[in-house]
Parts: structure tokens; sequence; C-alpha cells
């Protein structure tokens, strides 16, 4: 019967030790999960929110908080079970899988990261039209791997975060005012200071081209058949149709007032001259 008792100790003993393991991981896991829950996500959202960073970038440190904090819950519940030689064992794999995965996702984690930059510097937002290596489009949604533009023939670009990142990408609506410049080529026998009211008079007399910056007019070229008179002039609260209807609607005007005052727009002429030789040739008859 001793043995027994003996055997039936040494097994209680083993028991309790199991439960006594359980329940200091029940409790670091559980202590821990609470505190990240409750203090330190809580913590990490309002800093974000006192930076005035956005909805975006809000959610996804929220994302990154908890996952964090889910992490350091099962690795301090297991250090307390007295498990720290298997969570070191695990670490080291985790470690090697993490780092063939990054190797085997560059370019997507590379997207990743842009895409966190991106929402950060705020180098433009939703609703702004944006130009980019050849490309342009009005940014429809910003996601942490792409964004996604909508060109203006009402086409849709998903673009790859990374490509916007290290692309030098050109906002025209970024600032409240916007300047705008169109060259208009006269003839060399027309009255340059007559063609340089024309242009003013018509910038001024548009209500959506601002009197403060006003218009400038300047000689900026004499071509082979044509002087160039660039115009500059500013609008405000720019956007692409805007602009584009602003431009067009401006030169028009200047084009008819132009004809109405016999100010030539002259274009290259070109004539090609030349003879052509005709060679005929009689093949003998044997």
């Amino acid at each position: 019967m001793l043995p027994l008792q003996f055997g039936g100790f040494g097994l209680s003993a083993a028991l309790a030790g199991v439960l006594f393991s359980a329940a200091l991981f029940l409790v670091g896991f559980v202590g821990v999960l609470l505190l990240g829950k409750f203090v330190l996500v809580p913590a990490i959202m309002r800093v974000l929110r006192s930076r005035g960073f956005d909805e975006a970038v809000r959610s996804l440190g929220s994302s990154v908080a908890n996952a964090v904090v889910w992490v350091a819950a099962i690795a301090i519940a297991f250090t307390m079970a007295g498990f720290g030689a298997f969570l070191s064992a695990f670490a080291v794999f985790g470690g090697a899988i993490a780092l063939a995965i990054g190797f085997a996702a560059q370019d997507l984690l590379g997207n990743f990261v842009a895409g966190i930059f991106i929402l950060k510097d705020k180098p433009f937002e939703v609703g702004d039209w944006i130009e980019w290596d050849g490309n342009a489009g009005r940014v429809e949604d910003i996601d942490l791997r792409v964004s996604r533009v909508r060109t203006f023939d009402n086409e849709r670009i998903t673009v790859p975060n990374g490509d916007l990142a290290n692309s030098a990408v050109t906002n025209p609506v970024a600032y409240e005012t916007l300047r705008q410049k169109f060259v208009f080529g006269i003839g060399y026998d027309d009255d340059i200071a007559q063609a340089t009211d024309i242009i003013t008079e018509k910038a001024e007399a548009h209500e959506e081209i601002l009197d403060d910056p006003g218009v400038s007019v300047r000689l900026v070229e004499l071509g082979d058949s044509a002087v160039g008179l660039q115009s500059r002039w500013w609008i405000s609260d720019p956007d692409r149709g805007d602009f584009v209807r602003v431009r067009s609607e401006y030169v028009t005007a200047v084009k008819e007032a132009f004809d109405e005052a016999g100010i030539d727009m002259p274009y290259v002429h070109r004539q090609l001259t030349g003879s052509v030789e005709v060679l005929e040739s009689v093949a003998d008859e044997e």
C-alpha cells in the first residue's frame, strides 16, 4: 500500500503543479490583455487623435496596438507559467518564418509601408487631382496597399502605393490658388502692345480669374512664324474640371478678340518643292 500512496502523492503533486502553472498562465494572460485593451490601446488612440491623424491612420494604429497586446499577453503568460524555454524556441522559429515571409513579400510590405507614409505625410488626399509618371486623375481611395485614381476619361487606375511614394507627384489642387499659363502666338507685323491689352482685358473680364494676383503678359519667344506672348493668370479653389474649363473659355475669348482686331495667329507653313524625273526604257526586241 505504501508505494501506491507514494505514487498517489507524486501524481497529486504533478497535478497541482500543472494546475498552478495553468493558473499563472491564465492570470498573466488576462491581466496583460485587460491592461492593454483598456489602458494601452486607448492611450495610443488619444495620442494619434491629438496629433491630428485621420481615421485611416487611427484604424491602423488600433489594429497594430491590439496585435501587440495579444502577442505580449501570450508571451508574458508563458513566462509566468514557467515555459520560458518553449517561448524562446517558438520565438526563434517565428523569427525565421517572418524573415522568409518578408523576403517573399517585400514588394507587398513595401507598398504597406508606403501607404502608411502617404497617410501620415498627406502629399495628396481623397478628392485631389494628381499627376505622376505621365498619368493623371482624381484620387478616389487611399488604402494601405494601393490607391485608386479616376482619370479624366472616367477610367480607374489602381496604383501601388510604392509607385506614388517613390515618384514625383504633382498636386495642382493642393493650395487655395493655382497659376496657369498659355502662350499666344501673333504675327511679326501685328502690334504687340495691342495684343497684350486684349490678353489682359479678357483675363480681367473672366469672373473666375483672380484680380489679385493679376494677370501678367510677357514676350517669351520669337518663333519661325510667330511672336509668343505668354499669359499667366490665377484661379481660386482649383479643381480639374474648373481649371481646364477656365483655360478653354479664356483662350477662346482671346482668339475671338484677336480675329475682331485683325491680329493674326499664324501657324507654320511648309511647302514641298522639287521635280520628278520619269525614265522610260524600251526592251530590245530579239
